[in-house]
């Protein structure tokens, strides 16, 4: 059980340390923790996870820690994995908070944070990429995509709807 911790703690403290963006850029450091190092999840159990994560509030990266903590070492295992990926986030936020104050006008510093921009989109796209033949396995999961990402985009419906109708639809379709 230790080493299960141990290991839960140091996976999720990996994707707490190297996650830049915000938490949907984690899921691919998630998932490669998860299912293609650790084994702790399925491609599927993790596509169901994730489903899970965003039709509940909070930051999906700590509710993917959750849930992976408890299918490994239960409530304890849930409560590593929360910290794992939380302390090195809020440690993190504070050093950059010091640097972009005290060096908010050093072209560097700025660089730095405008060279992760791109590194997050590209992040983005690849969850998108590796997470769509998963998610979308027939027409009507395609057309609810679509018709979420038109809702979303075009006609600026609050994303709470969208997930609250998605789901009333997959309950009685």
């Amino acid at each position: 059980m230790v080493v299960a911790l141990g290991k839960l703690f140091l996976a999720f403290a990996k994707v707490g340390t190297f996650g830049f963006g915000s938490g949907p850029a984690m899921i691919p450091l998630i998932q490669a923790e998860v299912v293609d190092m650790h084994h702790w999840l399925t491609p599927e159990e993790f596509v169901d996870a994730l489903a899970m994560g965003n039709a509940l509030p909070g930051p999906i990266a700590v509710k993917l820690a959750a849930f992976v903590g408890w299918e490994v070492a239960g409530v304890l295992g849930s409560l590593v994995a929360i910290v794992g990926v939380s302390a090195p986030a809020a440690i993190g936020m504070l050093v950059f908070a010091y640097l972009l104050y005290e060096h908010k006008d050093n072209p560097r510093i700025n660089g730095m944070f405008m060279a992760l921009r791109p590194v997050v989109i590209g992040m983005l796209a690849w969850v998108v990429w590796t997470l769509f033949p998963r998610s979308v396995a027939n027409w009507q999961a395609g057309a609810l995509a679509l018709a979420s990402f038109v809702v979303l985009a075009f006609l600026k419906v609050h994303p709470i709807l969208v997930i609250v109708v998605a789901a009333g639809l997959g309950v009685f379709l």
